[in-house]
């Protein structure tokens, strides 16, 4: 009998200790867990404040804008679209290359390469902004020749010149903004954004109402705080000492040639990537023009384009978070914690997107009072919330993949991703469902939908099947290629 015993606790012995195991690791886990989602929070917080606060800067030049006339209103938003287009959208797919060179730098601690980075990225920003500041130069010509309304087109090519100004701050802007973020340094961006946007409001009033400008004072109000902010920014970088590791002051290294191809072999593909998404919303806004009734169709989708873009701030931030952490974690050479740190903000945003999402159609019929006191367009508005909802969604899950991309460096994939997803099945989609199945504006917004899941999608699986090891190793010689 003593034998028996003695044999079943010593049976039990092993699967005792497994069990404590087992717990400890579950433990562990769940500490790692709830770290990271602090750690994701902690950057993701500021980050949706800053995206919002610069995407403000336009959006309130055309509110104040708007009080000047219909004109003025029609050429300052044809022209702050054009920016968009032709600009804003390249410069910051090209500065969004250093959420992988400055990322993974910091990750090695490899600190000054921060710093290299940054001055070869401006002046790769700086060169390419040359000859888009020709464009808007010419801007009221190439309205025009698209075939738009000649006088609304030839405002509109004056506000773009009073707009040239901002297009020398804004890459550099972006740079900095990245080259921040990679260091986890976020709350002196928010502070700078914060006061700038302030600062905005009244410039915005003394330049419009009492210089005599016009809408054109609301042009030049942009460059100022786009200057302002910069030079906040670039202060805080020269002479703040969390940054005294990583900028050392100017250096030779910037211009070497082989770095500088290292550098635009993933700047271009970014800009490709953020492009083609960006073009395809304002190509839905063109052909809602073609639709019956133009007016009613173009006015319900830019409501819907802009508050898609205004609640998209919130995923984007979340974005520019997953994107500091993979980098980080590929740079150091811990695969499994980049890993997590995926697997953890795809449940924060899909949770959120589900909030987010309900309250949108809980509120529908409200909304659309917010932009219109028509009763056609209030009524059109409410039918289009629950297909923006779902886009919301959608789109919360593709940014935070294609900010897990940006992390790793997957660049020309994105843009692959994005080309097909948008110009073979988007927009061909929104023109089935518009035009051929007559479901008008609805029709042009579920081609968008179509996009945005076969962009998910693929970006998920490429995900799900990515060797992080590896990723770590591509990681580790991509910065120890760029030291001399």
């Amino acid at each position: 009998m003593d034998r028996i015993e003695q044999g079943l606790e010593a049976s039990l012995l092993p699967t005792s200790e497994e069990n404590a195991i087992d717990e400890n690791r579950r433990k562990l886990m769940g500490t790692e867990v709830i770290a990271e989602a602090k750690k994701q929070a902690w950057l993701a917080g500021p980050l949706i404040s800053v995206n919002l606060l610069l995407f403000c800067l336009q959006m309130i030049s055309v509110m104040f804008v708007g009080h000047l006339g219909e004109l003025a209103l029609a050429a300052a938003s044809m022209a702050t679209s054009f920016a968009s287009v032709t600009g804003f959208s390249l410069l910051m797919g090209m500065a969004s290359a250093l959420d992988t060179f400055c990322g993974q730098s910091y990750g090695a601690k490899q600190h000054h390469m921060l710093g290299i980075h940054l001055q070869r990225a401006i002046f790769v920003l700086l060169l390419v902004s040359i000859p888009l500041s020709l464009i808007w130069a010419n801007s009221g010509h190439i309205l025009v020749a698209l075939g738009q309304d000649p006088e609304i087109a030839a405002e509109a090519g004056r506000y773009a010149r009073f707009m040239i100004p901002s297009i020398f701050a804004y890459g550099p802007l972006q740079c900095h903004v990245r080259f921040l973020q990679a260091q986890n340094i976020v709350f002196p961006m928010m502070i700078s954004s914060g006061v700038t946007t302030l600062l905005h409001i009244l410039a915005c009033w003394v330049l419009i109402f009492k210089s005599g400008l016009g809408n054109r004072g609301a042009a030049l109000a942009n460059a100022i705080s786009y200057w302002i902010n910069l030079l906040s920014l670039a202060f805080y970088v020269n002479f703040s000492p969390t940054c005294k590791k990583t900028w050392t002051g100017l250096s030779n290294e910037t211009l070497h040639m082989h770095n500088l191809l290292n550098f635009l072999r993933l700047a271009f593909p970014s800009a490709v990537m953020v492009c083609l998404e960006t073009w395809s919303f304002e190509m839905m806004v063109l052909l809602s023009g073609l639709l019956p009734n133009p007016r009613l169709e173009t006015s319900v989708l830019s409501i819907c384009f802009n508050t898609s873009s205004l609640i998209y701030m919130i995923p984007f931030g979340l974005s520019g978070a997953i994107s500091t952490r993979v980098s980080n974690e590929l740079g150091a050479q811990r695969p499994k914690a980049a890993s997590l740190a995926v697997r953890i903000t795809m449940f924060m945003v899909l949770s959120e997107g589900l909030l987010v999402g309900l309250i949108m159609i809980l509120l529908r019929r409200a909304w659309g009072y917010c932009y219109s006191s028509q009763e056609e367009v209030v009524k059109y508005v409410e039918n289009m919330i629950p297909l923006l909802a779902i886009s919301y969604l959608l789109d919360g899950i593709q940014s935070v993949l294609s900010g897990t991309a940006r992390g790793c460096g997957w660049q020309k994939i994105g843009a692959f991703v994005n080309l097909g997803a948008f110009y073979l099945v988007g927009i061909p989609s929104s023109i089935l469902f518009a035009f051929v199945m007559h479901i008008g504006g609805k029709g042009l917004w579920m081609g968008i939908i179509c996009a945005l899941f076969v962009q998910g999608l693929s970006l998920l699986v490429i995900t799900l099947h990515s060797n992080w090891e590896h990723e770590a190793k591509k990681a580790n010689d991509r910065v120890y290629s760029s030291i001399q």
